[in-house]
């Protein structure tokens, strides 16, 4: 395996290469390989942190780059990738499957390519994150064997050694569900066969939710989100943004309505087919996730806490937060 990262001017910035035997046996380990990876370079920086087992790689990435940068890669074999892009935007061109593809914020695909090379565009830009979750064709179409007509209709491509992608056109929004899954992943308090079960099952969690959004909404072609055009989907997700810098203090429909450039029916339709949500549903869901990923990072008290994720008062917030999870924040904490 091969990577060649070069800038605009098509000169050689960085060359790597990884043995296909050795990426291969990690791959494919009985036991979890865990590696870690820190790159500092003129042209930018980036850690990462990759495990690998049973057919599946799954590795998490934050970077900064300080110039424009191109990354060519050649696959050692096929596989099965998933890419939900957290934060940053690139832009991806995967053979026979898109020339160019952009991912941004909060956004996530699943493509297969049985061709050897892949690549991404990368602007300058601070605070990339990614996750990305890889299986062989074999542990994909084991794990697609009988588990729905999502999962049966990308076996037949992968089977087939055809290109495939969720939608070529447009990536999906990544729920509430699956960036708390992500945290999981990288929070995992467990080592050794407990680390492995633990992540195993944090990635077939990732497919079964990715799954559940596609029988449930854009993969069908009945669903309203088909027939928004481009500069529509681009406006919802723009108002999606909007909503979750302005937590605190969030517009109402004709506000939002009003900078994002639809009209209320649109917005509220288009969040529902596009998110499965309602607006403040989506803003309800992302305040509590909010306000649970600080309660496990131990630092912040109960007021601090409620006031960030946009609560009139502690109180206010233990309610939301208890009927949301079952279980008060208190109770989270200990």
């Amino acid at each position: 395996m091969g990577v060649v990262i070069t800038n605009d001017d098509r000169d050689v910035l960085l060359t790597e290469d990884l043995s296909a035997d050795y990426y291969k046996k990690m791959m494919h380990s009985p036991t979890i390989v865990e590696e870690s990876h820190a790159y500092e370079n003129a042209f930018g920086v980036a850690r990462m942190q990759v495990y690998h087992f049973d057919g599946i790689s799954l590795v998490c990435c934050n970077a900064d780059t300080y110039e424009n940068i191109h990354i060519l890669a050649d696959q050692i074999e096929p596989r099965v990738g998933m890419l939900f892009m957290e934060q940053g935007h690139i832009v991806t061109s995967v053979e026979g499957v898109c020339k160019k593809h952009s991912f941004s914020s909060l956004e996530h695909n699943l493509l297969f390519s049985p061709h050897e090379f892949e690549s991404a565009a990368v602007k300058k830009q601070r605070d990339i994150n990614f996750f990305g979750l890889s299986f062989s064709t074999d542990r994909f179409l084991e794990l697609a064997d009988n588990n729905g007509r999502v999962l049966d209709k990308l076996a037949n491509r992968v089977a087939g050694n055809k290109p495939v992608s969720l939608n070529e056109k447009f990536n999906l929004p990544m729920t509430i569900q699956m960036q708390r899954v992500i945290a999981d992943i990288k929070r995992c308090p467990f080592k050794g066969p407990i680390k492995k079960l633990f992540l195993q099952s944090k990635a077939l969690e990732l497919l079964a939710l990715q799954c559940d959004q596609l029988e449930n909404n854009v993969l069908m072609e009945e669903v309203p989100v088909g027939k928004l055009s481009a500069q529509d989907l681009e406006k919802l997700y723009h108002a999606r943004d909007l909503m979750i810098m302005n937590m605190q203090e969030p517009f109402t429909l004709a506000q939002l309505s009003r900078k994002v450039g639809l009209n209320e029916f649109k917005l509220k339709s288009g969040f529902k087919a596009v998110f499965n949500n309602t607006v403040y549903g989506y803003l309800n869901d992302h305040r509590l996730e909010t306000a649970r990923e600080m309660i496990l990072v131990g630092k912040y008290n109960m007021s601090e806490i409620a006031e960030t994720a946009g609560y009139s008062s502690p109180q206010h917030f233990s309610t939301a937060f208890k009927k949301k999870y079952g279980v008060s924040p208190i109770q989270i904490r200990k």
